[in-house]
């Protein structure tokens, strides 16, 4: 548990939970499933009965091989050891409990990913970077995320649904995808927020590029943040 810790991952334990949360992920037997954190499998088995075919990746190789021994039977599954956000397999739907470490992580990966729809438990201190409203509270992950993805909250998950339990609750979310972005436009959002204390004109200057406006990050939507971002990437 030590190692699962360091990682930040924790066990979901609770079977409803899991069985809500694969619910949630509507699969059907087109779909190819992707999981990322295998874990003690307690998702993993669930979303065989209804797909297609099922990747479940863990960096642990010892849970990946219990993993095997546990789930034989299932010849819908493929279990594979080493880092999921490395992976480069075809999936239609996606389904993590995501260790907390590697949210961020995440979502810039399924950012320039093409699929249909995911289902993630996070941190809920992460869930609200994505979900808030407020300029002055917004990270570059959330921009990221709601101009990829349409999320919504489904449920909170308490501390306690967990082995080890962590400090902190957790939310799962659902998250629709609507546009792709590129490993470039996501390196420059993170540095556009790097300079968000300066202005837009003073943000150009560092990238050889001109503008009028003397409005900051915090003045501009999110659109105008993408757009900002693709300015400075024109050649």
């Amino acid at each position: 548990m030590i190692k699962r810790k360091r990682l930040g991952q924790h066990f979901l334990n609770s079977n409803s939970i899991a069985r809500s949360i694969v619910s949630e992920a509507k699969i059907t037997k087109k779909d190819t499933v992707l999981e990322i954190g295998t874990g003690l499998g307690i998702l993993t088995s669930l979303l065989c009965i209804n797909a297609e075919k099922v990747i479940s990746v863990d960096v642990d190789e010892s849970l990946i091989d219990a993993a095997k021994s546990k789930f034989s039977n299932l010849d819908n599954l493929v279990l594979r050891s080493g880092d999921g956000f490395e992976q480069r397999d075809d999936f239609s739907i996606f389904v993590s409990n995501l260790p907390y470490s590697k949210s961020k992580t995440a979502i810039e990966w399924l950012a320039r990913c093409s699929f249909s729809h995911g289902v993630i438990m996070v941190q809920k201190e992460f869930a609200e970077k994505l979900l808030t409203k407020s300029a002055k509270k917004r990270k570059s992950v959330g921009i990221i995320a709601n101009h990829t993805f349409e999320i919504t909250s489904l449920f909170d998950v308490g501390k306690n649904n967990f082995s080890p339990p962590p400090k902190v609750d957790s939310v799962v979310l659902k998250i629709v995808k609507k546009n792709s972005m590129t490993i470039e436009l996501i390196q420059t959002i993170n540095k556009i927020f790097s300079y968000r204390r300066k202005t837009v004109k003073n943000i150009l200057k560092q990238f050889n590029r001109e503008t009028a406006t003397n409005k900051r990050v915090d003045d501009l939507s999110g659109d105008e943040i993408i757009s900002l971002a693709k300015q400075i990437l024109k050649k």
